[in-house]
């Protein structure tokens, strides 16, 4: 990997002066649920770099089963506070420490079909037993737009008050982890942010790295899903941290992800003039997709700073140099609810 290019991605990945000022007057200590996997540790780095930046005194705690070989050793180096916990374990729960502010980053979306039974545990189940847990703290609870029924292009994606229809157990599952967050932001009096994310992406991960694999390795790309939302990684981390001053009670409900609705067909078209490859395409464009409306989010913390280009050619860069890949896909081309 050049070093350049390192260095590139890192620039896209630092606190904005907005996120370094929202750090400064935020009150208490930061806990991150669910800290392992693909957003947590980013968000964890993030929180402590802001941290850091804003001149102000604050831990930052990522709570995971850390499975990943030299995460939790790299997140103490960077002086984030690490605790190992299975949160389905009660007595483990029960013993973390208290937070001002939790980020709920815990939940199941990949092998949920023939696992119902502990993707209902983990995202609904558990919920429960965290909200009581961390009932006098502010709540960022992330969600997920798969809640949101499929919709017509000319509708221009969910805005928030769009009644939740979820297609398949996943999506189900995660319809109730928002509900039992509500209840308890109710009747606790806990402040709550539902925090409906779709699609996350940064250079190891995501759809636009699955479209650019595909379009890079000449294999069919399915456009039956043929409109998505994306939003880089850092940016979606930066909203979920800013998104603790806008916990409320009863608990706000807020999409996140760029303001464009992108054509997937378009994304592989332009993946192809960098790689000099001829896209292969199969199916045929439905009339719906699962798509958000992020017109909120804008109004609270402004567009996103990294664009759709720049992300896109980041990770061209990052695939043709042999970066490191989550091999972790989002299944966006999903429209049964099947995962």
């Amino acid at each position: 990997m050049e070093r350049s290019l390192q260095e590139k991605y890192e620039r896209l990945l630092a606190p904005s002066l907005e996120l370094i000022e929202d750090i400064r007057r935020l009150e208490g200590d930061i806990i991150i649920l669910g800290a392992g996997g693909k957003m947590g540790p980013a968000l964890a780095k993030l929180a402590m770099d802001a941290i850091h930046q804003a001149g102000v005194q604050k831990k930052v705690t990522a709570v995971a089963r850390f499975s990943e070989p030299g995460l939790r050793e790299s997140l103490n180096q960077l002086g984030i506070e690490t605790i190992i916990c299975d949160l389905l374990n009660d007595e483990e729960l029960n013993d973390l420490p208290p937070a001002p502010n939790v980020l709920y980053l815990a939940g199941m979306k990949f092998g949920t079909t023939g696992n119902e039974s502990l993707t209902w545990a983990m995202n609904t189940y558990l919920p429960g037993r965290v909200a009581e847990k961390y009932k006098h703290s502010r709540i960022v609870a992330f969600s997920t737009g798969n809640v949101y029924p499929l919709t017509p292009l000319w509708m221009g994606g969910a805005a928030e008050d769009v009644p939740a229809s979820p297609v398949g157990e996943y999506a189900q599952s995660c319809l109730g982890r928002e509900r039992i967050f509500q209840y308890a932001s109710k009747k606790n009096n806990t402040p709550v942010l539902l925090y409906r994310l779709n699609y996350a992406n940064d250079v190891s991960y995501g759809v636009l790295l699955e479209i650019a694999r595909l379009v890079k390795s000449g294999n069919p790309i399915d456009v039956k899903m043929g409109n998505v939302n994306v939003i880089w990684q850092g940016d979606a981390n930066e909203i979920a941290l800013r998104c603790l001053h806008h916990a409320d009670v009863p608990a706000k409900l807020l999409n996140v992800t760029g303001p464009e609705i992108l054509s997937v067909r378009w994304i592989a078209e332009e993946f192809g003039k960098i790689f000099g490859q001829k896209p292969v395409f199969n199916g045929q464009e439905e009339s719906t997709a699962l798509l958000s409306n992020a017109s909120e989010s804008s109004r609270l913390f402004g567009y996103p700073k990294v664009s759709i280009k720049e992300m896109m050619e980041m990770i061209a860069e990052w695939l043709a140099g042999g970066g490191k890949l989550i091999n972790k896909e989002t299944h966006f081309q999903e429209r049964e609810g099947k995962y």
